[in-house]
């Protein structure tokens, strides 16, 4: 069981028997009456919103989370299938599921798969992924200081802003959590 005092950003907690997983929260201690604490929470199910003001002190319930490794094998549709590194049984998630996920997924990835009660909720990317640039204006030698920046395809079919000195076929760190450019990998 998890009291108020325990909340913080990521836990994960059952409200009305739905696993949750607390986004941002804020104690309040009024003049008058009992403290209490305002929370924004996220629906793991659903991926509704939820804004829930709770009692100082009050408990909820742990859910039945667990998280395994798993390696993506291919896409067939709007079925992703992946595999389990540790025992190579394969599972396939809904593209409703991946969702955001799709843009960063290639054959191979590693990423973490999120199970409530044996079945996949969501599945969570590394904080940066490496892809090859598809399709690109061509870069200009020199244009590696200007804060100006063009429309690059990366191999996934993602559309991301990168600099004026990226070509075609150059590799990209990609922050997974806003789909921005970090920066061109060396090569060889």
């Amino acid at each position: 069981m998890h009291g108020t005092s325990d909340f913080k950003k990521g836990l994960k907690i059952l409200v009305k028997d739905q696993p949750c997983v607390i986004i941002d929260f804020q104690h309040v201690k009024p003049g008058k009456g009992n403290q209490f604490t305002r929370t924004k929470l996220k629906n793991l199910l659903t991926g509704s919103n939820l804004d829930l003001t709770v009692r100082s002190g009050e408990k909820f319930k742990i859910p039945n989370i667990t998280y395994k490794d798993m390696s993506f094998l291919y896409r067939e549709g709007d079925l992703f299938h992946f595999m389990d590194v540790s025992n190579y049984e394969q599972v396939s998630v809904h593209r409703d599921i991946v969702d955001y996920a799709v843009h960063f997924l290639k054959a191979d990835m590693q990423v973490s798969v999120c199970l409530y009660n044996e079945n996949v909720i969501s599945i969570e990317l590394p904080k940066s992924v490496v892809l090859k640039v598809k399709k690109t204006d061509p870069g200009f030698k020199g244009n590696t200081v200007s804060n100006t920046f063009k429309p690059a395809e990366l191999e996934t079919g993602f559309s991301i802003q990168v600099p004026l000195h990226i070509n075609e076929g150059d590799e990209l760190k990609v922050n997974t959590s806003d789909g921005s450019y970090v920066e061109r990998v060396k090569q060889g």
